[in-house]
C-alpha cells in the first residue's frame, strides 16, 4: 500500500543483536573496546576500533564475512519482502552505520526493499580502512534534543520524513514504527493518531513507553521475537489496507458490508498484553 510508511530500527530489530558489538566481539577486540568506551563517544570509539583493527592486519573482507553471519530470525526477511511487495514504503532509521547495514541487507537480498536508509556514514577509505562518522557533527553544533545521543536524533529524521511527504501534496500517510532502543523513543513521540508503534517488549523503548503510555499518540503493539515481528507487522498492514479500501468504497457511495467487521478506532493507546 502506497499509503503506508514502515520505519525500522536496525540493531535488535531487523537483526537480533547490536552490529557494532557483534563485529568487535567476533574480531576479539572486546577488551580494548570496553577499555576505551568511557573515554569517547560511541561513533568515535567505533572509528577508533576500526583503526586499531586495521593496524592489526584485520581486513574489510573479514568484517564483511562477520556481518554476513549476524543472527536474524527466519521470519523477518519474508515479512520485509511481503510488505515491500504489496507496496509499502520501507525505510530504516538506525544508529548503526551505512557499511554494516548495507552489507547485511545485500547479503540477505533485501537492500532494494528500502527506499531510504538514515544512519551514520560508514565507508572504506583509500587505505582499506573502514571509517565511521556521526550523521550529525555534534562537535560543530548540537541537534538540540535531550532525549537522543549527540550524534543522531531519530525524532528529527522522522519529522523530516513526515514533512517531505506532506510537501508532496499527497494524502496523509499511515506510519508503522518498529524499534527497541532508547533512541527510538523520540521518533515514537512524533507519531500521531492513526499511526502504529511496535516496540520490542522488555527492551529500553518498551520500558520508556511503560512509564507513561499516554504520551504516545500512536496505537501500540509490542513484539518479543521475529515471529511476532512478522505476524504483527503484516496484520497491521492488512488492517490499514482494509480500512483504506472501505473508506474509498464508502466515498463512492457503495455498500461496504466488510467495514463493520473492522476494528473500532483506538483513541487512547493501550499496552497490548501477550
Amino acid at each position: 500500500m502506497a499509503g503506508i510508511i514502515v520505519v525500522f530500527d536496525f540493531d535488535k530489530t531487523i537483526i537480533d543483536l547490536d552490529s557494532d558489538n557483534w563485529v568487535v566481539d567476533e574480531l576479539g577486540a572486546t577488551d580494548l573496546f570496553n577499555e576505551l568506551l568511557p573515554t569517547m563517544p560511541w561513533n568515535s570509539l567505533m572509528d577508533r576500533m576500526m583503526m586499531e583493527l586495521h593496524a592489526q592486519g584485520r581486513t574489510i573482507d573479514e568484517i564483511t564475512e562477520i556481518l554476513k553471519r549476524a543472527p536474524i530470525h527466519p521470519d523477518v526477511v519474508p515479512a520485509i519482502r511481503a510488505a515491500h511487495a504489496i507496496g509499502c514504503d520501507l525505510r530504516i532509521v538506525s544508529d548503526a552505520n551505512m557499511f554494516f547495514i548495507e552489507t547485511i541487507l545485500n547479503h540477505l537480498g533485501i537492500r532494494e526493499c528500502f527506499s531510504e536508509i538514515n544512519t551514520n556514514p560508514g565507508f572504506v577509505d583509500e587505505e582499506g580502512r573502514l571509517r565511521i562518522f556521526p550523521i550529525h557533527d555534534f562537535h560543530k553544533s548540537s541537534h538540540g534534543c535531550n532525549l537522543c545521543p549527540p550524534n543522531m536524533c531519530k525524532g528529527i529524521v522522522m519529522e523530516r520524513i513526515q514533512s517531505s511527504l506532506m510537501s508532496e501534496g499527497k494524502k496523509k500517510k499511515k506510519f508503522i514504527y518498529l524499534g527497541d532502543g532508547s533512541g527510538d523513543y523520540c521518533p515514537s513521540l512524533k507519531l500521531g493518531e492513526g499511526d502504529f508503534l511496535m516496540p520490542r517488549k522488555n527492551f529500553p523503548l518498551w520500558d520508556l513507553i511503560s512509564q507513561n503510555p499516554l504520551l504516545i499518540k500512536a496505537e501500540i503493539h509490542e513484539w518479543s521475537d521475529g515471529e511476532e515481528f512478522a505476524s504483527i507487522l503484516l496484520s497491521l498492514i492488512n488492517t490499514i489496507s482494509m480500512a483504506e479500501n472501505a473508506q474509498f468504497l464508502s466515498s463512492q457511495n457503495m455498500a461496504v458490508p466488510a467495514y463493520e467487521a473492522l476494528p473500532s478506532p483506538t483513541h487512547k493507546p493501550a499496552m497490548v498484553a501477550n
